[in-house]
């Protein structure tokens, strides 16, 4: 029986991790693409030499090109550029979106059953644009961030408690980073409130560390950012898709009515199985969560917008 074939774009640090997490699970093969020449077919090389070491018979093509993508069942899309010094939000915005948006066409004329699975940032913005460029149904794009912001979370929870990580359950909504918001209602260890084990000034500050987790590794490594968490992250919600697990993550999904958005992808509660994106989970909110998650949706959207009057859309 043929393997799924996962495509990623984008031969990063965030991109060959993923790859390669996804060869060492020896049931998919993978396709890492890079407009460097050189650097995906090399990874790609290195990763099938590991398979020998690390048992696993996965096939790895690293490639400049499209051609190899065709008949993808899913794709992964990692590439786009780092803000840099001196660089405006709206230049950043306009890169990538160009990005995107070439690496969306060239996947989507060679496999047009593929679901997308959006990293690059901002995410949520891309993720927009990635579906605007598809033409495809909302169900089969989405954008990793609330995995990642989950496990930031639960990790420090985990060191605060000292109790295991697995231990720990936790939800967050809204955009990735600065207006992510918690839902500490719903956010157990063991089955416990957290609230129940932590006072509000620890709640606090650990949901704090947890909007400023990238950056937090961005100041210590000093060049370049976090991929080992970011690489799981999405390995978590491939596999959720390929497999079927209909496993509840949050993720950047298309709201069309719930939680009172309309027409944005935001992070929710996703229910991700072989069809993509199949349900949104609505939890309760209160109404101070409530108008966290219009804060974030209304940062959403302004970059939406402002994508769209810099792509002439």
């Amino acid at each position: 029986m043929a393997r799924p074939k996962i495509t990623v774009v984008g031969a990063g640090n965030v991109g060959g991790t993923v790859a390669q997490r996804l060869a060492e699970k020896n049931c998919y093969d993978v396709v890492l693409v890079d407009v460097v020449e050189g650097i995906p077919q090399g990874k790609a090389l290195d990763l099938v030499q590991a398979g020998p070491i690390c048992g696993y018979e996965s096939k790895v093509v690293g490639t400049n090109g499209y051609e190899e993508t065709g008949g993808s069942s899913l794709a992964v899309i990692t590439s786009g550029v780092p803000r840099k010094p001196g660089m405006s939000r709206d230049e950043l915005l306009a890169t990538n979106a160009k990005i995107v948006s070439g690496v969306v066409r060239e996947l989507t004329k060679r496999s047009p059953d593929v679901i997308l699975v959006l990293v690059t940032n901002p995410l949520d913005a891309m993720t927009y644009v990635a579906h605007k460029v598809s033409g495809f149904p909302k169900q089969r794009v989405v954008g990793m961030a609330g995995v990642l912001d989950a496990a930031r979370f639960r990790s420090f929870i985990a060191a605060e408690l000292g109790v295991p990580a697995v231990d720990i359950e936790a939800m967050v909504l809204g955009g990735h980073g600065d207006t992510m918001v918690p839902l500490l209602r719903y956010t157990t260890v063991a089955g416990r409130p957290l609230a129940e084990c932590l006072p509000k000034v620890r709640l606090d500050a650990l949901v704090q560390r947890t909007r400023d987790g990238g950056a937090e590794i961005v100041n210590l490594l000093k060049a370049g950012s976090a991929f080992y968490a970011p690489s799981a992250a999405t390995v978590e919600m491939v596999e959720a898709i390929l497999k079927d697990q209909k496993k509840v993550l949050p993720c950047a999904a298309r709201c069309d009515g719930e939680y009172g958005i309309q027409g944005l992808f935001v992070g929710v509660p996703a229910k991700l199985g072989r069809g993509g994106v199949e349900r949104i989970i609505e939890y309760e909110l209160t109404r101070e969560e409530q108008a966290a998650l219009q804060g974030s949706v209304k940062a959403v959207r302004e970059l939406c917008l402002a994508v769209d009057r810099l792509l002439g859309a």
